[in-house]
């Protein structure tokens, strides 16, 4: 029988090895690293680039502990750098605590790199562009700014994007170049680009549309051959969106058949659902809590015609209206728009019961959406408990503007809309008038968690029959969307004395009116407010408002007003959200907190 097989000894070498093996692993922790004496965008940088914080969740050996260490000082003066400190010192220490390394880095930044000299060239007409000017004038770092170079890097891709969004879609940089002095901590910088040609826009295809190309053209902002841009290609995409025809929108560049300086235009359309059925439940300080629905066609024929019909019951506030909108061809987005309104508005201040006829015809006209229109109005009404009815005639033209980075949370946009109409007594009209106004909205971002907020509007109207105005076309202040701190409506010229008795005897027969105010509405409007939101979470935020104007008869008749108070911020699911809490400053007559709740976009 062969003798059985035995294990080897371990020689002493193998013995060794094993023991150190076992303290090496007896002795294995975390280490931490802490960073001191530069502020806390250097610190992350360092703590970004010293291989030990890798360690922080992990075991090290001494060892490991140690060449960690060693290597700490290097990485943490390389990592300032990049942020323009190229004589930036450290000195490290390693303790060791409780079975805890702790690397200590003293870090001096020292002076930092300046940039002196900045040299940026563009060749051939480039530099004329608007938007290759505006990242030229914003380049960093700039002369006498220090040299940090992840701002270097957002800036030069910035400018490369403003030139292919002008048209130069074959810009190449041929120079970048940074020369760095480091004994007079001095920098320069120079950067040349090679643009080619510009160009221009070719043919534009579509696909998956449910119309003939020949009504979508019209949306089209550009004629073919025009310089390309990326600003109209936006825009063309936006058209496309607000058509409300389309559940998919793609616009795009071709830039496989691009020849020639001709860059063709492919858009990729998928029909939205044709119907559209809307309902739900709102509360409105100014209006009551209330229900409304609607039904949308999007489209009814071949040539994109619509028609939608609207119902709203509120506490103070009925409405029920229908619409026919008729798209033209061209490139101005020309629509003629016809429509019916029943409106039944009940305030504290007004009452009034009208029917209304209205038809527009709508177009872009530079930048702006035009409008011309004729109403005809009738119905009956009651301003501070005053009977009077309406007949008017009257033709109206609007022109308004609107530009946002986000149309669902604006951090820099505006809004302007001026308007004007007249009415010419015994043309159907039971008195002549003239009125003109504005309501403008400008929103700013200031830092990442902060807007603030400008609003303003201004009217006026002339006229020798003021008591034959219905309440819509007199100017009342007051409400969430005017001074808060006062009700809806509740701000402007009193009743004369001489008709205060006939108003009270119909308050007195309707005790359960509120009409202590007796407010008739006034010739002329001035409001302004100023508002500073700040969002502590992505989604909330709180406000800190001041309202103030009035709603006047003469110059002489104006009072100013002021509300000031606080809200709260809410960017919920259906919109944004917002609830304020207004008081009257300085008034003998308004007394006490105002509640104002909306729902709907900024702009």
């Amino acid at each position: 029988m062969p003798p059985l097989p035995t294990t080897p000894r371990p020689g002493p070498l193998a013995a060794v090895c094993l023991l150190l093996a076992c303290i090496g692993s007896a002795h294995a922790a975390r280490i931490a690293v802490q960073v001191t004496g530069v502020d806390d965008a250097l610190q992350a940088a360092v703590l970004a680039q010293v291989e030990a914080t890798q360690y922080a969740n992990r075991e090290v050996t001494a060892a490991q502990a140690r060449r960690l260490s060693a290597r700490a000082e290097a990485q943490a003066t390389a990592a300032l750098e990049p942020y323009g400190y190229f004589s930036a010192q450290a000195q490290g220490s390693l303790d060791e605590t409780a079975g805890r390394y702790t690397l200590r880095l003293a870090v001096t930044a020292g002076e930092p790199t300046r940039v002196t000299a900045l040299d940026i060239r563009i060749d051939a007409d480039a530099d004329g562009q608007r938007e290759v000017r505006q990242a030229r004038a914003a380049f960093s770092p700039g002369p006498g700014q220090v040299l940090d170079q992840t701002a270097y890097e957002k800036s030069k891709a910035a400018l490369q994007a403003a030139l292919v969004a002008s048209g130069y879609l074959d810009a190449e940089l041929v120079t970048h170049r940074i020369e760095v002095t480091r004994s007079s901590q001095r920098a320069s910088i120079e950067l040349a680009w090679q643009v080619g040609r510009r160009y221009r826009f070719g043919a534009t295809s579509f696909t998956g549309a449910q119309f003939a190309d020949a009504l979508l053209e019209r949306y089209i902002p550009w004629r073919e051959g025009d310089f390309y841009t990326q600003q109209q290609l936006l825009a063309f995409q936006q058209r496309l969106i607000d058509a409300d025809y389309f559940a998919l929108t793609q616009v795009e560049p071709d830039a496989d058949h691009a020849h020639d300086g001709v860059i063709p235009i492919k858009v990729l359309l998928a029909p939205a659902k044709r119907t559209i059925y809307t309902g739900g439940v709102f509360v409105g300080t100014d209006t009551g809590p209330g229900l409304r629905g609607g039904i949308e066609r999007r489209w009814l024929n071949s040539r994109g015609h619509k028609m939608g019909i609207d119902a709203l019951v509120a506490q103070r506030l009925k409405t029920a209206s229908t619409h026919y909108t008729i798209p033209l061809a061209g490139h101005d987005n020309h629509t003629w728009s016809f429509g019916a309104n029943f409106r039944n508005e009940d305030t504290d201040t007004a009452y009034s019961r009208t029917f209304a006829l209205a038809a527009t015809d709508s177009r872009l006209w530079h930048g702006w959406t035009r409008a011309l229109g004729l109403k005809f109005l009738t119905g009956n009404f009651k301003v501070a408990n005053l009977y009077g009815d309406t007949t008017l005639l009257y033709p109206e033209a609007s022109l308004a503007r609107k530009q946002v980075d986000d149309p669902l949370f604006v951090r820099d946009g505006w809004a302007l809309t001026v308007s004007a109409r007249a009415g010419a007594e015994g043309l159907l009209s039971r008195t002549s008038f003239v009125q003109a106004g504005a309501d403008a909205k400008w929103i700013h971002a200031l830092g990442e968690h902060s807007r603030f907020i400008a609003r303003g509007a201004l009217g006026t109207t002339w006229t020798s029959q003021f008591d034959r105005l219905p309440p819509q076309l007199r100017f009342f202040a007051g409400g969430d969307r005017s001074i808060r701190g006062y009700a809806y409506q509740t701000i402007g010229p009193p009743l004369p004395a001489a008709l205060r008795p006939i108003a009270q005897a119909e308050c007195d027969a309707h005790p359960r009116r509120t009409c202590q105010d007796f407010v008739i509405g006034g010739k002329n409007l001035a409001v302004a407010s100023a508002e500073y939101e700040y969002y502590f979470k992505p989604n909330w935020g709180i406000a800190g408002f001041v309202d103030t104007g009035d709603a006047f008869t003469d110059l002489a008749s104006y009072r100013q007003k002021v509300g000031v108070g606080l809200g709260l911020r809410w960017r919920s699911p259906v919109g944004m959200v917002r609830v304020d809490l207004g008081v009257p400053v300085h008034d003998r007559t308004h007394h006490g907190v105002e509640l104002h709740l909306v729902i709907g976009p900024d702009l």
